[in-house]
């Protein structure tokens, strides 16, 4: 069944409608799972005390052009600066590459203090600060992961209760197919829930 055309002879249409979606279209695009934009859940995690990263193994990747990664209340108890990172897998989650990401972004304090970063060769994606006890929230989108022809690359926004806000983005600068992630920090997590988002595109 073609999609995006009314037809002919509709009330009051005076030219073919090409790109409007009927409500006949959008039941039915729906009903698959198949309307552009929506997300669907692929997996939610919870972090537990000491452990220090989660993976996504079942990533759907051949599904989705873009991913969409949130992750709410993050926090180690070790006294000590880090930051939540992401790493890549090409080999269905046995390793993770851990050297050659890309990443600029900037962060604000609560002081008022304000800095940039920016670096081309970097352990993982960063994507919140961490600090001890302080809670980090926040969502990454993902791109191309599915696509061995292209680079994959990220945006994101997070925020450390009233301590850090950190906006930016990255790439990994190899063409590879991404099926599995690491969400982790260089901390023994102590609580956090990270999920697993795919954008479905028509």
């Amino acid at each position: 069944m073609p999609y995006g055309y009314l037809g002919q002879n509709q009330p009051n249409q005076t030219v073919s409608n090409s790109g409007v979606f009927s409500i006949t279209d959008v039941a039915e695009l729906q009903s698959q799972g198949k309307l552009g934009g929506s997300l669907e859940l692929i997996e939610e995690q919870t972090y537990s005390s000491g452990v220090s990263y989660i993976d996504f193994t079942s990533i759907k990747g051949e599904n989705y052009d873009v991913h969409y990664l949130t992750f709410d209340g993050l926090s180690h108890t070790v006294a000590g600066v880090s930051l939540f990172s992401i790493r890549y897998s090409t080999d269905g989650g046995s390793s993770y590459v851990s050297s050659g990401y890309q990443n600029a972004y900037q962060q604000g304090f609560a002081n008022g203090t304000f800095s940039e970063l920016r670096s081309t060769s970097e352990s993982g994606i960063r994507i919140g600060y961490s600090y001890s006890t302080v809670k980090t929230s926040g969502y990454v989108y993902l791109y191309n992961l599915n696509n061995s022809s292209k680079y994959s690359f990220n945006t994101f926004q997070s925020i450390a209760d009233n301590t850090a806000m950190q906006f930016g983005g990255g790439v990994y600068p190899t063409a590879n197919t991404v099926n599995a992630i690491r969400v982790y920090d260089v901390y023994s997590l102590d609580s956090g829930t990270v999920k697993l988002y795919g954008v479905k595109q028509i």
